[in-house]
């Protein structure tokens, strides 16, 4: 289950893995309060993908940390992970494992977070409302599986909710850097994910 949290990002490929579009789609796609569904969250996803780019704005205004490729290194050491979306590419498409894996995802960001929110507090308002969007994202999300009869598939927590432990100051904003860049991914998945089955 999940109820509230925030945030997703993992790019998904040029516009949509070709397993993804080769994928049955679900019965209900075609319904017109599925397809309001899916406009109001693909919306409600460009806003929090926003706001996450202003955060990294930010971090790399702050810190002076703005590629990856500098810091692969460091993330490696880190191990910050990505929230897996491989459920909404994947060739056997199913909407119910996709739905329930962004959720897990929020859940996972919205922990996150916490650490970015330590990281600048000069920003906190903003840090602070992508928590709140992203709780209603989710909340959203949950709400239209319910209504549509859909199961909700539970994925292991992973440390779900717990903040990373940091080293040092330099860790901590590469973490945070880190985290940042990969919900703004999970988002681009979700995203393509939910602009796909609004096209049928």
């Amino acid at each position: 289950m999940c109820s509230l949290t925030p945030v997703l990002a993992v790019v998904l490929g040029a516009v949509l893995c070709p397993a993804l579009r080769a994928a049955p789609l679900p019965e209900f796609s075609g319904d017109q309060d599925f397809q309001l569904f899916l406009r109001k969250n693909l919306e409600f996803t460009r806003k929090l993908r926003g706001d996450v780019a202003a955060l990294q704005r930010a971090v790399c205004d702050t810190f002076q940390l703005c590629e990856e490729e500098e810091l692969l290194l460091v993330r490696q050491h880190l191990g910050i992970a990505q929230a897996p979306l491989e459920q909404c590419h994947s060739r056997s498409f199913q909407a119910e494992a996709c739905f329930s894996q962004i959720c897990a995802g929020l859940l996972h960001y919205h922990g996150s977070l916490a650490s970015v929110l330590e990281l600048l507090p000069a920003h906190t308002g903003l840090v602070e409302q992508l928590q709140l969007d992203a709780a209603n994202l989710s909340s959203n999300i949950q709400q239209q599986m319910e209504d549509l009869g859909l199961a909700t598939v539970t994925y292991p927590a992973e440390g779900r909710g717990a903040l990373p432990a940091f080293s040092s100051r330099f860790h901590h904003q590469v973490g945070g850097f880190f985290i940042l860049a990969n919900f703004q991914r999970f988002l681009e998945t979700a995203y393509r994910a939910l602009r796909h089955l609004a096209r049928r």
